[in-house]
């Protein structure tokens, strides 16, 4: 019964920011790596961002410098930090848990318009 609950989507302008949170249950949080996709309209999910159980990260060409991925196995959470949001980066965020089954979240939308 593994849950992945985002949270902190929503409309911001360019240049502004974001946090997504990602609060996991029914799993032993820390014993897995996580990871934060996106899907714009009419392209493929693709991956954002990376964290390993041993905090090792890992981003897309397109985010770095920009995003930062993080985790707090007290919280059992994820957190994406968008900073210096494009309008490219408008998609819908998914959380997934990086097991050998695959757990994804509900997805949150995220636009960046002004």
């Amino acid at each position: 019964q593994v849950q992945l609950v985002e949270s902190g989507g929503g409309l911001v302008q360019p240049g502004g920011s974001l946090r997504l949170s990602c609060a996991a249950s029914g799993i032993i949080f820390r014993h897995y790596g996580m990871g934060w996709y996106r899907q714009a309209p009419g392209k493929q999910r693709e991956l954002v961002a990376g964290i390993t159980q041993f905090l090792t990260t890992n981003y897309a060409d397109s985010v770095k410098g920009r995003f930062t991925i993080s985790r707090d196995n007290t919280k059992n959470t994820v957190y994406l930090q968008m900073n210096s949001l494009r309008p490219e980066d408008t998609a819908v965020y998914y959380c997934k848990v990086n097991g050998p089954t695959e757990y994804w979240g509900q997805g949150t939308q995220v636009t960046v318009s002004s």
